[in-house]
């Protein structure tokens, strides 16, 4: 093996970093978005052996710069490692070195857990083994194996070393496929005919498209100039006749392919046995992208050329070497050699640029291949991320028109219209996308026919129809369908449990989720949906588990942390307050700018009687939202039970601002008022208001009869007392002051005291009335119905729920916190007369 100098190495790095330094300012895109963005087996809370357990088989990428393009090049890493290893299991007496076969062995394994054709080394070994190692040609392979068929002389020691060897690769290979398969479970990845449209066409066409992309392949490791990330559907059109041109590719291809295997086999020079080695290199890491085994998901895929351009390299130096051995060519190999590498290096460099975003890398690939719907999709997709649905929807539309019977380009069509309120279109393009779905065959799994994400167009259908309450069970019906044709859809049965809570139908929700938890059990929000279904079904001690169950798989899901806490808080036990009061502040890290968590904090410090902390979280969940209705009114609340009425009153203001028929927040004011500011005048109109907009509410009323007493109109309070009585007949305290009253006038009128009339009457008398009333002072009265020792009201908006995942408000927790909040206590100030 040739010495490398630190020269060269610092050379070839330099090389490298000048070539892909760019693409450290590139996004993840592509298959990178599901693969590592949205890959639950990265998250720190799922176990590490799900590593081994999923794997994105089959899917398309294109250029290293692309993070899932790494998988490959790391399969390639170990695959040369376990190559090299092997190449020192020889010893210097031709014995064999087991530690390096041992070495090869696990190499390999690791390069398959990468990529599946790092399990290709195996074969590469075995070729260096006869033709390399033990210096076999195939005329002398075939010589040996005649002469032991025909008795005349045994295996040589050597030979039988080889097969020793060979058998042990091959049982090591034969355990890794056994492995990897059940790995997968056995079964292959489900592709559609718009994957790889080879694979689903009729004879003649499927194998001359098969042949025909073996050339197209050595075209872009000799020509790399054209490079697309996704060469399914239309990119390359079948090859569906004898008389096609493109079949002399086809015939040109495999001419060199001869002449270069006849090369390497037949001779036994050092030439040969390199263009032996690179053969291998070029050719058995290709099979399993082949179709010749199994199906693949992709026409052309860049990223399966990675090992057999490595055999291409290794071809052009060994071509480089030999001209510039020649005297008369050396200066021009030199010259040819460095401007395929500038070129190259160019050509890379700029390249990493189309990866910057989604929308560079598929309008590039628009630029090679027009169609090819999947990237008109894509384009698309990638402006819907921009939320500009105008052009996505123009994408999404000339997607259909380069593939009728692309059913995802029609549901991206619906959805992009469902985004733009064009409830109508997006209907009638999801129905065109469900009429291209596959029919059921009797006796065949539909599941093995068709691509998953496929059947979200009954999902989208049913979610967009079921926003029209008379098409409810029409919705049901399409949520069925979906759940018939696969069994194991697990989305269907979290949708369907939706509509279900949204038709008052908890019991068959429930049913529902639990499916879905057969499926998934370790889904945070399947758990969370289930504790809110518990919750309709008026089950809170079940909902508490299931959240917790939620918080468990997941421990910052902020939707479970703030219903739970709230269902803490009021369930009004003070052994859940700590941990209540734990979970929002967790929510509120976890959501900083969502006043709603601030707001049930300081409704627990209210709680506890912590007064301080209650008006910061209060004030806080203001600031993020201002004219917040409940923390106006508790704030109000707090400072008026604090003995601060009159801080209260600028938060009242504000409230009222805001909100200007509020009802409790006017009925604190006018007790404030009344009874803290002497405001006769401004109470009776924040009491007179409330009458205005509901002339049956009975606290107001009661309220505008103390005014009336207050101002020393006895018998309009009388006659006020009288109707509120009428209106709340079984009301005891509205009796005792309208008995308070009368027993004032009935005293004033023994004494001889004029009455203020119900209404007008002279200023004088009014003097009078009121020097005689000064000498009596702290009599009988009456209270307004207030706030001072009330509990907290109106206590908050709507809760929060998660999208989508239910249809109406937790009831049984508004009808809780209503019942834990009492009517306002009377104060009365009923002084003794004489």
């Amino acid at each position: 093996m040739a010495v490398v100098s630190w020269k060269e190495i610092c050379l070839l790095t330099g090389l490298v970093v000048g070539c892909y330094w760019n693409s450290l300012f590139c996004g993840f895109v592509f298959d990178d978005v599901s693969a590592i963005l949205d890959n639950k087996d990265l998250r720190p809370s799922t176990p590490l052996k799900n590593l081994f357990l999923n794997d994105f088989w089959g899917t398309p990428m294109s250029e290293v710069t692309g993070v899932v393009g790494r998988a490959e090049l790391l399969s390639s890493i170990f695959l040369l490692a376990a190559f090299l290893a092997y190449t020192k299991s020889k010893g210097a007496d031709h014995s064999i070195v087991w530690t390096p076969i041992i070495s090869t062995v696990f190499l390999v394994a690791v390069a398959t857990l990468c990529k599946e054709q790092g399990i290709t080394v195996i074969g590469i070994c075995c070729i260096y083994e006869v033709f390399v190692a033990q210096g076999f040609t195939l005329p002398m392979l075939i010589d040996t194996l005649l002469q032991v068929l025909r008795g005349k002389d045994g295996f040589p020691y050597a030979v039988l070393q080889t097969l020793l060897k060979l058998i042990v690769l091959i049982i090591s290979t034969l355990l890794l496929v056994i492995v990897r398969v059940q790995v997968i479970q056995s079964q292959l990845p489900v592709f559609t005919r718009f994957d790889n449209p080879a694979a689903v066409s009729s004879t003649p066409s499927r194998q001359l498209t098969f042949n025909y992309l073996l050339p197209v392949n050595a075209w872009l490791l000799l020509n790399p100039s054209e490079l697309c990330c996704d060469w399914t559907m239309g990119t390359i059109p079948l090859v569906e006749s004898l008389l096609d041109p493109r079949n002399l590719a086809t015939v040109v291809f495999y001419a060199m392919l001869s002449l270069l295997a006849y090369h390497s086999l037949w001779y036994g020079h050092s030439s040969a046995k390199i263009v032996m080695m690179a053969l291998s290199l070029i050719v058995l890491p290709f099979i399993p992208a082949s179709n010749l085994f199994f199906p693949v998901g992709f026409v052309v895929a860049e990223r399966v050329l990675y090992v057999p351009s490595m055999g291409f390299c290794v071809l052009v130096a060994h071509g480089f070497k030999l001209l510039s051995q020649r005297g008369a060519l050396k200066k021009t190999s030199w010259l040819l050699m460095g401007v395929l590498l500038t070129t190259h290096a160019v050509k890379t460099f700029n390249r990493n640029w189309d990866w910057e975003s989604e929308y560079t890398l598929f309008t590039s690939a628009l630029k090679v291949s027009r169609n090819n719907a999947k990237l008109w999709n894509n384009v698309g997709h990638a402006l819907e991320n921009q939320n500009s649905y105008e052009r996505a929807l123009r994408y999404f539309l000339q997607a259909t028109r380069v593939q009728p019977d692309d059913i995802g380009a029609h549901m991206n069509v619906g959805r992009t219209y469902k985004n733009l309120n064009r409830s109508r279109e997006a209907e009638e393009a999801y129905l065109i996308a469900k009429s291209l779905m596959p029919q059921i065959i009797p006796g065949k799994k539909y599941a093995t026919r068709v691509a998953p994400n496929h059947l979200n167009v009954y999902i989208n259908l049913a979610n967009l129809i079921r926003a029209n309450d008379s098409r409810l069970e029409e919705a049901d019906q399409l949520y069925r369908q979906a759940i018939s044709m696969r069994p194991d859809f697990k989305q269907a049965y979290i949708s369907r449990g939706e509509l279900l809570l949204k038709m008052n139908k908890p019991s068959e929700a429930k049913d529902a989720y639990l499916r879905a938890l057969e499926l998934d059990h370790t889904n945070a929000d399947l758990w969370y949906n289930l504790a809110i279904v518990n919750i309709e079904m008026k089950d809170p001690s079940e909902a508490l588990r299931n959240f917790n169950r939620a918080l468990d798989l997941n421990p910052r899901h902020k939707l479970a942390l703030f219903n739970s806490a709230l269902l803490m808080q009021e369930s009004g036990e003070a052994k859940f307050r700590p941990e209540a009061n734990r979970r929002f502040l967790t929510y509120v890290k976890e959501e900083p700018d969502d006043a709603n968590g601030y707001f049930n904090l300081g409704m627990l410090a209210m709680d506890a009687n912590e007064n301080e902390e209650a008006e910061r979280w209060m004030r806080e969940a203001i600031r993020l939202q201002p004219g917040f209705r409940s923390a106006l009114f508790n704030l109000a609340l707090l400072y008026s039970q604090s003995q601060r009425e009159l801080d209260a009153l600028p938060v009242l203001e504000e409230l009222l601002r805001y909100h200007p028929e509020h009802v409790k927040g006017l009925i604190l004011k006018g007790d404030i008022l009344m009874n803290h500011r002497k405001d006769t005048p401004g109470a009776k109109a924040c009491f007179e208001r409330i009458l205005n907009m509901d002339p049956s509410n009975v606290q107001a009323k009661h309220n505008l009869c103390v005014v009336y007493f207050e101002e020393r109109e006895l018998q309009r309070a009388e006659r006020c007392l009288m109707e509120t009585l009428a209106m709340a007949p079984h009301e005891e305290y509205i009796r005792r002051h309208l008995a308070i009253v009368r027993n004032k006038m009935a005293s004033m009128s023994t004494a001889g005291q004029l009455i203020a009339p119900t209404e007008g009457g002279s200023e004088s008398d009014k003097q009078q009335e009121q020097k005689q009333q000064d000498k009596q002072e702290e009599e009988e009265g009456v209270s307004s119905q207030g706030h001072g020792q009330s509990k907290k009201l109106d206590a908050g908006q709507p809760d929060k729920r998660t999208k989508s995942k239910s249809t109406k408000e937790i009831k049984d927790i508004e009808k809780k916190r209503a019942a834990a909040l009492k009517r306002l206590e009377e104060i009365e100030r009923i002084l003794s007369s004489d």
